[in-house]
């Protein structure tokens, strides 16, 4: 068996850092493993394994045909078997597959807006569906919507899971005191909602506890207003904007809470990460967030927009040390329990394997 995974960039997000790590992991599980950059590279390109077989598309538009051929022929001349679309990175699959049909397609649904699926546009995933062999949904609500809504034959709910990058050089060092960092390892998007987390967090001042806010910077109008309500209100002395970062494990290792304020997740690996690095965990009960922090001995779980729910809980962890170090610790267990790559790559393989 011979893998390809596909994925629009390699920017630092959840589907992205997935598609690498799956890429990286399979090396040792199948004959050969490859991954494709459709459009656009980025800071994950470094943490392609070398074993990896790699090819970088610059597909510059939608029916960019000379990459589709070039995609076909890499696909081809490999002898590629299973080729795993991940995300929007599917369509270029499916017109892949039109042109030369002799492997299996897989496609991975990352969709963060599950709690919004009546508003997904789906007109063109539906037509791809009839040629697609499996699917692979990162949370229930959207493995279900896949059955109810797609074509494709066979569909499986596969979780999520963290991968510590040491080898990754430690260079960002993050501003504020040692034991009183909370960070938010999250792209600057809407459905993020920066603007509770930084209102609960602005309710605890004044503090000498500082928030990190570390994920891609679109420089939109979003981005805009964080920046504005930071200066607006006070907040550029305890709260840093850092963008993307490569050095995910180091930047973690320098905190003590971790935290997401989000309206929609799937099965955010940014909670994954907070656990496997024994931080201690508050986030909004979406998704499957709720798998990972089953109860509150791992950790706190509010309603999406209870800023004064989520202020509370923060201001629980930063005040008993005790409390937000055993919730971290039972938190890591769980992890490494649950979530490990071991069994996943396994169940990935056996997917692959019955297609």
């Amino acid at each position: 068996m011979k893998t390809l995974q596909v994925i629009d960039t390699l920017d630092a997000g959840g589907a992205e850092k997935l598609a690498v790590t799956y890429a990286n992991a399979l090396v040792t599980e199948v004959e050969a493993s490859f991954l494709c950059a459709t459009r656009k590279e980025g800071l994950l390109k470094d943490q392609i394994a070398n074993e990896v077989g790699y090819l970088f598309l610059n597909r510059k538009s939608t029916f960019d045909f000379s990459a589709v051929k070039r995609l076909a022929t890499f696909i081809k001349e490999n002898e590629i078997t299973i080729v795993h679309a991940h995300a929007t990175s599917f369509f270029i699959v499916f017109l892949v597959r039109l042109y030369y049909p002799k492997f299996k397609m897989v496609w991975h649904d990352h969709y963060g807006n599950s709690e919004f699926l009546a508003e997904r546009k789906s007109l063109v995933l539906k037509i791809a569906s009839r040629w697609m062999n499996g699917i692979i949904s990162v949370n229930q609500q959207l493995k279900d919507w896949a059955v109810q809504t797609l074509h494709a034959k066979k569909v499986i709910y596969l979780s999520n899971f963290p991968v510590k990058n040491e080898s990754v050089k430690a260079s960002t060092k993050l501003y504020g005191i040692d034991g009183k960092r909370i960070v938010c390892l999250a792209n600057l998007r809407p459905q993020k909602d920066h603007f509770m987390l930084l209102e609960a967090f602005k309710n605890l001042l004044p503090s000498d506890w500082t928030l990190h806010l570390v994920g891609k910077d679109f420089e939109d109008e979003y981005s805009k207003k964080i920046k504005l309500y930071i200066k607006d209100h006070g907040l550029n002395k305890n709260v840093f904007v850092y963008g993307s970062r490569e050095d995910v494990s180091s930047i973690l290792s320098q905190c003590d809470i971790g935290v997401l304020s989000s309206q929609s997740e799937g099965l955010p690996i940014a909670l994954l990460e907070y656990g496997l690095h024994e931080l201690a965990v508050l986030a909004t009960d979406v998704g499957e967030c709720k798998r990972v922090v089953s109860d509150e001995t791992k950790g706190f779980l509010v309603a999406s927009k209870n800023t004064e729910m989520f202020t509370e809980k923060l201001k629980y962890l930063i005040a008993n040390e005790q409390g937000r170090i055993a919730k971290a610790k039972q938190l890591h267990v769980h992890i490494q329990e649950s979530f490990a790559e071991k069994v996943i790559i396994q169940q990935l393989t056996t997917f692959y394997s019955e297609l």
